[in-house]
Order: structure tokens, then sequence, then C-alpha cells
């Protein structure tokens, strides 16, 4: 299987394809690998894809699966809205996306699923009798002791010229309509409320992964999200009961799904003890020694090391474009008034990175910036005294509107953070991330606060661009190693 797949994509690489989409495929194809590798013989796998790529991953999943377990292509009607007159120029509107549904082996768990009747469907049970409203309906396969039970109630009937009999399906016995392969009755994100919003620009309805996960999992069984941004699925396997594990390479990905599983459970104090014993993040630092050996053995792990605290620590966004200096990594945004938007600027360094001349690079951003605050983050032994005198020099922010002082920059330690400490600011009427619902049910506003103008670039959608190009980019040096 895996030399087949090899091949695959190394005749595509020959071929007139988009370099980017051979790299897409190399780095889906080794993931899809190792993600059958670990399914259980009973288990399903669902791949959520568009027409731009679906076809090119049905083979590979046809490689790696077996064409003899493919099983659906659901199609979703993701939205009724046909978009820009651009985007639906000399064209039909995409409105749909491509689910491919696998299973490991012919005996896998699937439970058939029903949904209410259409008001049309309804109208075919057009007759009645003293066992309420029914329809004649062809009898194509029963036993032969189903049959004579059916005869002798008269339930059955023979009519001449027609291959089979008919038989009379009760409305009042039936369960409804089954669900088929083209999903038109799940709401796009838009139209479901704002409640459920987080910001995420992937982000799925949770209907979508209710019907998934209740059709081809049992209570206790295990679901895995190798690509879980914001956690829909984690939040939707927890609810079903399910245990789950989620993957993602963002650092932002992995916060908002922590913060999401303790913000729908607000006031049940017992499922909220539960969620912090039983919840655990592989990856991240823990203490001071791992935190050290990201920030300077890690490849890129400067970068990597950036991430972690402005997205983990600081629950902010990073900057996508890195520069070695003379910039800012990170942002965070609030509103003390709910009106006026405020942004705090990150600059995180460490080893050799961090001076006093560095600060003052740091301090003309923020002012050129606008900024309320700046804050600096860097490892406590790399504090020198001349850099505790510039960042008090600066002042405070809005000095004369607080009871409590701000610092206009603050020197923060990768020792203070590990301890739950953080940025020092006026208590905000909204942040750059608002709080998941309560319930996964509850309606309440989510949103993602930009930090505008200069910045409006750098949004979460971009970051998430980026790091994806890089981990394309990894992949494909893998595999041009390989092809040598």
């Amino acid at each position: 299987m895996d030399l087949d797949l090899f091949a695959f994509l190394k005749n595509l690489d020959s071929i007139r394809v988009q370099k980017s989409a051979v790299a897409y495929l190399t780095t889906m194809a080794i993931r899809l690998y190792y993600i059958h590798k670990v399914l259980k013989p009973a288990g399903s796998f669902y791949l959520h894809c568009d027409s731009s790529m679906s076809h090119y991953l049905k083979l590979v999943c046809d490689l790696v699966f077996g064409e003899s377990n493919f099983r659906n292509e659901i199609i979703w009607k993701r939205t009724f809205n046909s978009g820009s007159s651009k985007a639906s120029a000399n064209k039909y509107p995409a409105n749909s996306d491509t689910i491919l549904f696998y299973s490991k082996s012919s005996t896998y768990t699937f439970h058939r699923l029903y949904r209410p009747y259409a008001i049309g469907a309804l109208k075919r049970y057009d007759k009645e009798d003293e066992k309420g409203r029914f329809m004649w309906v062809p009898l194509k396969t029963v036993s032969k002791k189903r049959l004579q039970a059916l005869r002798e109630s008269g339930e059955i009937r023979d009519e001449p010229g027609l291959k089979y009999p008919r038989y009379k399906k009760y409305f009042d016995a039936d369960k409804g309509a089954l669900v088929d392969n083209l999903w038109t009755d799940i709401e796009q994100m838009a139209t479901r409320g704002v409640g459920e919003r987080l910001g995420y620009p992937t982000q799925k309805p949770e209907a979508l992964l209710e019907r998934i996960i209740s059709t081809s999992s049992n209570k206790g069984d295990l679901v895995a999200d190798f690509f879980c941004g914001c956690g829909t699925t984690i939040a939707v396997a927890e609810h079903l009961d399910r245990h789950w594990i989620g993957v993602d390479i963002s650092h932002l990905a992995i916060k908002l799904i922590a913060k999401r599983l303790t913000d729908s459970y607000r006031g049940n104090k017992n499922k909220l003890k539960e969620i912090h014993q039983s919840l655990e993040v592989d990856g991240l630092p823990r203490d001071i020694g791992s935190a050290r050996e990201l920030a300077e053995k890690t490849v890129d792990g400067r970068f990597n090391f950036q991430d972690w605290i402005i997205e983990v620590m600081l629950a902010g966004v990073a900057n996508a474009k890195k520069t070695a200096d003379g910039g800012w990594d990170g942002y965070l945004t609030f509103s003390f008034d709910g009106k006026t938007k405020e942004v705090i600027l990150i600059e995180v360094k460490s080893g050799h990175d961090v001076s006093v001349k560095k600060l003052r690079e740091f301090i003309h951003v923020v002012d050129n910036r606008k900024a309320a605050i700046g804050v600096f983050v860097c490892f406590g032994e790399d504090v020198t005294k001349p850099m505790l005198h510039e960042a008090k020099n600066e002042g405070y922010y809005n000095k004369d509107m607080w009871q409590d002082r701000f610092d206009k920059i603050q020197i923060i330690t990768v020792e203070d953070l590990l301890n739950g400490e953080g940025v020092k600011f006026p208590l905000p009427a909204s942040g750059t991330f608002k709080d998941a619902p309560k319930k996964l049910t509850e309606k309440k506003t989510q949103e993602v606060i930009t930090f505008e103008e200069s910045v409006k670039e750098e949004s979460p959608l971009e970051d998430l661009k980026r790091r994806r190009a890089k981990l394309v980019n990894i992949f494909e040096k893998a595999r041009k190693r390989r092809s040598r």
C-alpha cells in the first residue's frame, strides 16, 4: 500500500499538477497513512474537503484504506448564499463541500439515522385504517414467515402486472426519512446563531459533527480529530460522552479548545473538575526547563517559542510576519468601555537577543503604533537593571483614569507566566477572544476583535495559512529526500 501511495505521488509530481497541490497531497497522504494504522478494525474515517482537492484525496484514501472500504461520498450543502458576483461569474455557485467516508474493514460501527419527514413526503401517506395513516409501497425482500404474517393481517396485496406485491407502510410506526448522502438540513455557521461561533476561520457546525459521531461511534468510544482547529469535534465528543484526542499544529487552536471546553461547563463544578483532571496537553512546555529547551534547542525554536508565549500563555494573536527585530511578535486587544479598542503589543526575546537596546527598539514600535501598552517577555535571568529603568521611564497607561496604575511598558518573565501572572491592564469589557457559550446550545455572541489598520493583515486566518505552508514545506523536503 505504501509503495503504491509513493508511486502515485511521484507520478503526480512528474505531470502538470501544481507543486503546491502535490506538496499538500504528500502532507495529507502521510497523515492518512498513520491515521489508518492506528484506527481500530471497527473504526470509521471521515475527511472533509472541497471540490478543488476532493478527487485527488479520494484516490489517496482508496490507496490507504482500500477501494472496498469506501462507503460514501457525502455532499454537504454548507450555504445557500451564492456569494459575490465575482465568485459566481460564468459558473454555478459553489455552495457544497464533500465528506469522504471510509471504514477500516467490512465490519464497522454504523447507526442508521432518520430525519423528520418533509411536508411533501407526509402527503404520500394518503390512506388510513384502524392502525393509522399508511401508503402502499413495493415489498422487495422479506422472509417467508413475515410474508405470511402480512397476508394474514391484510397488510399486503398482489396487483396484476406488478413485479412486487404492495404492503402497508404506516406513518406512525416509521422513524422518519432515512438520512442519505445528501445533507441539506445542517445550516452553515453564519445562520446557526452567533452563540456557536468562536471566530475561527474553518469552524464547522456542531450539528455536522453530532451526525458523524452519533452514526459511527458508541458512548465510551474514542474519537480522534487530527486537524482539530477550534475543537468542534472535541466539544461534541465530550457532549456525547465519547473519549477523544485532538491534534493541531497551532498553539492558538490548542488554547481555544481548552478554553472552549471549560467555558462550555461554567457553573458545573463537577464537570469542570473532571475536565481539568483528565485534560492532557502534549508538546507544550510545562516548566522553565522545557521552556528553555523550546527557545534554544528545537528547529526554528525562537519562533515556536514566541508562538507558545503569545498564543498559549498570553491568549493573544501571533504576528504572521516574523522579523528578526524592529517589529512586534503579537498583540492583545481590550475594550474597557465596550466601544473603544485598545491594543497591547507583545515582543518575545530569549538568550543573546535580550538587551536594553532591543527593549528601546520595541518601545519605539509601541509609540509609533500608538499602542496602549507594550509587553516585553524574556527569561528572568536576562532582565537587567537598565532594562527595568528604561521600562519605568515610559510611565503609565492613562494614569489619571484609574485607581490602579498600569505600566506603559511591562517586562514579564517566562517564570512569571508559568506562575500564572500575566499582562496588567484595565478590566476589559471585551478581549481578543471572547468566552465560548456556557452550553453547546446556548446563544451568545462570539467574535475575534482584530487590531485595526496596522495589523489588519495579521489575522488568525493568515497565521494559520503560514503555519500550514510551513508544514507543507517540511513534508515536501521529506518527500524529495525519499525520492532520491
